[in-house]
């Protein structure tokens, strides 16, 4: 753990010290457990679920299933108002402690489900509630982990610091897939029997370890300096919609990027499976291959965005995203693996990972502390319904059958325009100072 050695005017006034390692520390173990958590699901909703949930939906299981990955998306919007609020009202913290807790509780609890051969249509219904928990969980747990690291972190590191929120998202992708890779070698009858239900179970590992961490982490100091002076917004809400709108309808827009990310670790894998004739394990390695390239990329372009800006990494990425993406799909039709290795690093590590390093702290430098919280859960959950429901909307539209790649393409093109253009109209806020951020708005 490391403090600054002097304290800053912020903490003279009472608002406590700042932690950036141990609250970059804590956000990346939180985003780690929340995305080994989504990742496993969309891996098992893409390989697993359509024989074991839906063995009655014939050509249209694989749909069906890939459907129940964007169930979560539906809660989050919800989960987001409601974190949010709390965020904001009495800290981020406590509602991180919060969110832990329900993510672990509704992964672990997959694993235990019936399935349709035991119970029938009981057995989808069960899974979609569960992923609605889990949905409800993720809504607060980037936007809470994002304020908490930019808040904790210096003025002239607020990305770099905010950054390791979305390298945790690739430490937990990682970490779910070297754990299915052998799920999907075993033989079919353990595989669809006991085999992928233990990736959910060891999901109570990575909580546990979590859980201690993030206990002994302070409150933000911008939190505590508000909470001291009386200026916490008693509805957040209401300053968020009546101030700062028009930043939440540029985070909506922007978060579709994200959409590259679903299109990259669950469609992509159908595709290389259904049209590519790729062995599944193959799929799943080029998946931790770009996300282990990212854990290295990510925080230097963390670091390029405190020096040059959010705005012009976080549009590289997006375009980058949308040019590479075409070329990543047309290597799984072939038998090149060193090709679809290569452009696996290229399209994630280097186009897609700037764009998802910087968002963390280009969105919540919208919105002062009031409803930073709010702001950013509540912008972000919106924007990613477009990510939830990729692939199954891709996949509606012919996206996995031969030549599919051109509709996979022109979406993730569509997405990264609009997340560019939506940036573009944003202000720049690398060398403002935290204090300063957002507009000051009168409580409510």
């Amino acid at each position: 753990m490391t403090t600054t050695p002097k304290p800053s005017a912020s903490e003279e006034h009472g608002s406590g010290q700042r932690t950036p390692v141990k609250a970059a520390l804590a956000s990346f173990m939180g985003s780690a457990v929340e995305y080994y958590d989504f990742f496993i699901f969309g891996s098992a909703a893409a390989l697993i679920f359509p024989h074991i949930f839906f063995p009655d939906a014939d050509a249209n299981a694989a749909v069906m299933s890939l459907a129940t990955f964007g169930f979560a998306y539906i809660a989050r919007p919800i989960g987001a108002i409601i974190l949010g609020h709390f965020g904001d009202r009495i800290g981020r913290q406590k509602v991180l402690m919060f969110t832990l807790v329900l993510m672990g509780a509704s992964t672990f609890a997959i694993g235990c489900l019936p399935t349709f051969d035991q119970v029938g249509w009981l057995a989808p219904i069960l899974l979609v509630i569960a992923r609605l928990m889990q949905g409800l969980s993720a809504a607060g747990e980037q936007a809470g982990a994002s304020s908490m690291s930019l808040e904790h972190a210096p003025d002239h590191r607020r990305s770099f610091f905010t950054s390791w929120t979305l390298t945790g998202t690739q430490g937990g992708q990682i970490l779910a897939a070297m754990i299915f890779i052998p799920v999907v070698a075993l033989p079919d009858e353990i595989k669809f029997g006991i085999g992928w239900r233990i990736p959910f179970w060891l999901s109570a590992v990575v909580v546990v370890v979590t859980f201690f961490i993030r206990r002994s982490l302070h409150e933000t100091p911008e939190f505590e300096k508000a909470k001291k002076n009386n200026e916490l917004a008693k509805l957040p809400l209401a300053v968020l919609l009546r101030f700062h709108w028009k930043d939440v309808l540029r985070v909506v827009l922007c978060a579709f990027i994200a959409a590259v990310s679903t299109v990259y670790g669950t469609l992509a894998i159908s595709y290389g499976k259904t049209i590519g004739n790729m062995d599944e394990s193959i799929t799943l390695w080029l998946v931790v291959a770009g996300n282990i390239g990212a854990l290295l990329t990510q925080p230097l372009f963390g670091m390029l965005a405190d020096k040059i800006g959010r705005k012009p990494v976080f549009i590289y990425g997006a375009l980058a995203s949308a040019a590479v993406m075409p070329f990543y799909l047309r290597s799984m039709e072939t038998s090149n693996t060193l090709l679809q290795f290569g452009l696996s690093l290229l399209v994630f590590s280097c186009a897609y990972a700037a764009a998802n390093a910087v968002w963390p702290s280009f969105y919540a430098e919208m919105f002062s502390s009031q409803v930073r919280f709010s702001g950013l859960a509540i912008g972000t959950q919106l924007g990613f319904l477009m990510a939830g429901f990729a692939p199954s909307i891709v996949a509606a539209l012919g996206g996995l059958q031969p030549g599919g790649w051109v509709q996979i393409s022109l979406f993730t093109a569509a997405i990264a325009l609009i997340a560019s253009i939506s940036a573009l109209t944003a202000r720049e806020t690398y060398r403002v100072p935290t204090s300063q951020l957002g507009h000051h708005v009168a409580k409510a």
